[in-house]
């Protein structure tokens, strides 16, 4: 791909914004030298092009090639191929980088060669069966289009988390909560899943959860079901339901539209966590109806913007 298809390759992203709530979503597939293709979100990459110079920095973290100037800015980049151990990746591996922000961290990923976008329906987003999950979990959803060919989707989450370590959560305050306060929350990374109970234990709060969207939303139906089979309101089960924005199946979007969509949780606030943290995707939260964003992950911050939410 040439510089000009780069440039241009991620034009109209506020167009894009109409895609909350479609359960769609625009992957960007790259290539790491090999016959597999992966993918990324759209939303999350902010320009692709040609690799400039990376300076080599003594200490980097396996993965870690380096730091590159960008716009005044210093930022590391890191070889996707490393943390995947792909097998006799070719020698001109990182010509292309593209440029990524997760949880307000810029980064740059070096890749062998950017394709194309692609829009698919979350619902043909799936979870990786565990014998397609070898990559050390870094595979966190599967793609297969219509000619057959399978895209792997990335979790970057976990590879940030393999590069720099996980977040260490200290200072999060227990709620003044009722003893039987419960969170419901769904995520499909399991980096994010970790630290969500994580700070949910602080707080002092039960909590159950979903891998991605689709199972989120058949076990809230279950629950609101049973609430109202007993006589009881879906907010004494279930006192506040936190979403992730991408899931294979169902995302974050339709999750909260249909949650917000269904009188018997009234009453129950949506808060959506996610690693998109522009203000485009909170414009696209509120716009399904979310009560609160959250950009991951800081857990004061999580911490700070619940608590309000399920305390009585």
């Amino acid at each position: 791909m040439d510089m000009k298809a780069n440039k241009n390759l991620l034009a109209g992203v506020d167009a894009r914004t109409r895609l909350a709530g479609s359960n769609q979503m625009e992957i960007l597939l790259f290539s790491l030298g090999t016959n597999e293709t992966f993918g990324i979100n759209v939303f999350k990459v902010r320009e692709v092009g040609r690799t400039p110079h990376i300076t080599r920095t003594p200490n980097m973290p396996r993965g870690v090639e380096g730091l590159v100037s960008l716009r005044g800015n210093v930022i590391p980049v890191l070889s996707l191929s490393s943390f995947l151990e792909l097998d006799n990746p070719p020698k001109d591996l990182g010509g292309s980088m593209m440029v990524a922000e997760y949880s307000k961290r810029t980064l740059g990923f070096l890749v062998h060669e950017v394709d194309r976008i692609i829009r698919v329906d979350w619902e043909k987003v799936k979870a990786p069966e565990s014998v397609l999950n070898s990559n050390q979990g870094l595979i966190t959803a599967v793609i297969e289009l219509g000619d057959g060919h399978l895209v792997s989707i990335l979790d970057v989450e976990q590879i940030l988390s393999n590069a720099f370590g996980e977040a260490v959560i200290v200072d999060v305050a227990p709620a003044q909560v009722k003893e039987d306060t419960n969170v419901f929350f769904a995520d499909d990374s399991i980096v994010a899943r970790k630290k969500i109970a994580e700070v949910l234990d602080k707080l002092g709060v039960k909590h159950k959860h979903a891998n991605n969207g689709a199972e989120a939303w058949t076990r809230l139906q279950a629950i609101a079901t049973h609430a109202k089979q007993v006589g009881i309101p879906m907010r004494d089960e279930v006192n506040l339901i936190l979403v992730d924005a991408e899931m294979p199946e169902m995302d974050g979007y339709v999750l909260t539209k249909n949650i917000k969509g269904d009188p018997r949780f009234e009453g129950v606030p949506v808060v959506m966590h996610s690693s998109l943290s522009s203000e485009a995707n909170r414009a696209m939260g509120k716009s399904v109806g979310v009560d609160a964003y959250v950009a991951k992950f800081d857990a004061e911050v999580l911490a700070d913007t619940l608590r309000p939410l399920i305390e009585h």
